[in-house]
């Protein structure tokens, strides 16, 4: 049986690795990521 702890366990465990990926990266690389990630938002007037 797969239970909510499993998936949250698993969900963990792929967000280290991401964060892992991400250490190993470049600076810029990194910072050019998360510009991209980022939702974009109109300026506020």
């Amino acid at each position: 049986m797969y239970t909510l702890e499993m998936a949250y366990a698993h969900m963990r465990s792929l967000q280290e690795l991401a964060d892992r990926s991400r250490a190993h990266k470049s600076p810029i690389a990194a910072a050019r990521a998360d510009k991209v990630s980022r939702p974009v938002r109109g300026k506020k007037r």
